[in-house]
């Protein structure tokens, strides 16, 4: 899933509400309340470029069917609690919780490594040191591998969140991580299709969601000069009409 804050008209929704008898209401309309997703960018190097890993969404989808996007799903209940081989680096954890309390970083961060591998196949994992204790049926595929969740690569690189006004809406963080640190052979679970490695700088030519176009362009400039520094702040990008609105938190 990456149907996530795209940008685009709300497709004219009503300055006021409308009351059950059809008729206009003062009460200003309440936004859906933005679901938690996150998203993985896996990145490579290959003849000097940066690569990044994309799939085409099913078009059985009803949000950006057969468009590119990045692997990546919404959070599950469970997600806070399954074990892992190491806690999220501090680093990554304090950009996380200036939007998030603890519980819900760690699930943003243990969702990528799930959806990422449903959608894909590939692990972000060690070999998992406690083999005998149970963990919940969602993961149980995951941990089947004989792995277990392993956080200490992954980098919190960016946020978004869909316009108010749209029937779904998602607060998705972004994170990112480099293909030496995956294992695994690629397949999925199908929702993503024509999954490839694809050069940043070529990729903007793809079918994809304005938000991905906007968030391959981030991935161009904080990868160019190398393997990213550790930053400080995070760019959230909010749709303002027009283009996205970038503010560093």
């Amino acid at each position: 899933m990456q149907g996530a804050a795209s940008g685009g008209s709300s497709g004219g929704s009503a300055d006021r509400s409308t009351s059950s008898a059809g008729k206009p209401s003062d009460a200003p309309s309440r936004a859906s309340r933005p679901r938690d997703a996150a998203t993985l960018i896996i990145t490579r190097r290959r003849a000097g470029r940066v690569e990044v890993l994309m799939g085409e969404r099913h078009q059985r989808h009803s949000v950006h069917p057969q468009r590119y996007v990045f692997p990546g799903g919404k959070v599950d209940r469970y997600d806070s609690r399954v074990r892992a081989v190491a806690p999220v680096p501090p680093t990554v954890m304090d950009l996380l919780t200036r939007r998030a309390t603890p519980g819900r970083a760690r699930a943003l961060i243990a969702a990528v490594v799930r959806e990422t591998f449903e959608e894909t196949g590939l692990i972000v994992g060690a070999p998992d040191p406690e083999p005998h204790k149970p963990v919940h049926e969602h993961w149980q595929p995951f941990f089947a591998t004989g792995m277990a969740p392993d956080f200490t690569r992954i980098a919190y690189v960016a946020r978004a969140v869909t316009p108010a006004g749209r029937p779904v809406r998602f607060n998705v963080r972004f994170f990112m991580i480099d293909a030496a640190h995956v294992q695994g052979d690629m397949g999925g679970n199908g929702e993503l299709l024509n999954l490839q490695y694809v050069p940043v700088t070529e990729g903007q030519s793809l079918d994809m969601p304005n938000i991905t176009r906007r968030i391959l362009a981030h991935v161009d400039e904080i990868t160019r000069d190398g393997v990213p520094v550790e930053r400080l702040t995070v760019p959230c990008f909010r749709y303002g009409g027009i283009a996205h609105r970038r503010v560093e938190e």
